[in-house]
């Protein structure tokens, strides 16, 4: 837990520095000992314990795009928050590098917790989580688990288990379907372990064929781009590890949402290609559930997938404050 990591003090982020809020970097670790790297916001001028809260994806994604621009747009709005990188990915610590898991990804938020719990200057009976994309799963997966988390909100959200084990819009769905794809992976831990590293899945395809569907150019315009480009991205640049989808496919994240007792915000684009995520986690989420009250759904009518990343004039904050303040 004394992993030593090196981090960039400039500002290097894809949006511009408040100056409602003083920035400042920090470290904590999760229970595997990886530790994490992570740019803390807070009011400028706050006093006395605050609410807080953690923030990260999208999937592939840095502290230093979405993650961060949402954690600085709460931190205006009042909140000490932090935008974290993952285990494995952009400045924080884990070898090898660029590796998924739903286990170590949803420990993640809950070591965001454990170190906001013990910071001086937040109340620890105040802590939310936010997750973008495929952290949205992650997050929601987190709430199930972690009695800690008042209150949490899912952007854009992905289920990467789902997506993995069943494809885009559950195509490929199917024992058969399933099994070609573990046999192929499996295959490429013999070669990475032959030639003694993990071969990359690539990040956003570039350059962008004519003929790729609506959602690859929708990640393009965001991830190689001047929008949302940054060298230490994955979807900027090489991607994940291919063999990161072994354990998606194989350990579904949402079992439990049914359970979870605090309140969820789940907010997709209704014209994003993946809303159907939002919309089936919601229905999965509240069904015959003693606990649907404080769940709500809001779809953003004309609103992309990465429109939620960036656009200030279509994420809704003003909604998002008003939920952590009631929720927490």
């Amino acid at each position: 837990m004394k992993e030593t990591l090196v981090l960039t003090e400039e500002w290097d982020k894809v949006f511009p520095k408040s100056d409602q809020v003083e920035h400042s970097k920090a470290t904590f670790h999760n229970r595997y000992g990886i530790t994490l790297a992570c740019d803390v916001y807070r009011p400028k001028g706050a006093k006395g314990k605050l609410p807080a809260i953690a923030v990260c994806g999208p999937f592939g994604a840095v502290k230093e795009q979405s993650s961060g621009l949402y954690a600085q747009e709460m931190a205006k709005r009042g909140f000490l928050t932090i935008a974290f990188d993952p285990s494995f990915t952009g400045e924080s610590g884990g070898e090898p590098r660029y590796v998924a898991s739903p286990d170590i990804n949803t420990e993640d938020f809950s070591a965001a917790v454990d170190f906001l719990s013990c910071r001086e200057d937040v109340d620890p009976d105040k802590i939310g989580i936010i997750g973008i994309c495929g952290w949205g799963g992650m997050a929601i997966n987190a709430a199930a688990m972690d009695t800690r988390i008042k209150a949490t909100v899912a952007s854009t959200m992905y289920d990467m288990t789902r997506v993995n084990a069943k494809g885009y819009f559950d195509a490929a769905d199917s024992e058969e379907a399933r099994y070609e794809t573990k046999k192929a992976l499996n295959l490429q831990r013999i070669t990475d372990y032959k030639k003694g590293n993990y071969e990359l899945g690539g990040g956003v395809v570039d350059p962008l064929p004519d003929d790729a569907p609506f959602f690859v150019k929708d990640y393009y315009d965001y991830y190689k781009t001047k929008r949302g480009y940054h060298v230490r991205s994955l979807n900027s640049n090489g991607g994940w590890n291919k063999t990161s989808a072994l354990s998606f496919m194989n350990m579904p994240i949402l079992a439990y949402s049914n359970e979870i007792r605090s309140a969820v915000l789940l907010i997709h684009g209704d014209k994003a290609h993946s809303c159907y995520f939002s919309k089936d986690a919601y229905a999965a989420m509240t069904k015959n559930s003693k606990y649907a009250g404080n769940k709500e759904l809001l779809l953003i009518p004309g609103a992309v997938h990465t429109d939620l990343y960036d656009r200030l004039d279509i994420i809704p904050f003003d909604r998002i404050e008003a939920f952590f303040n009631a929720s927490l």
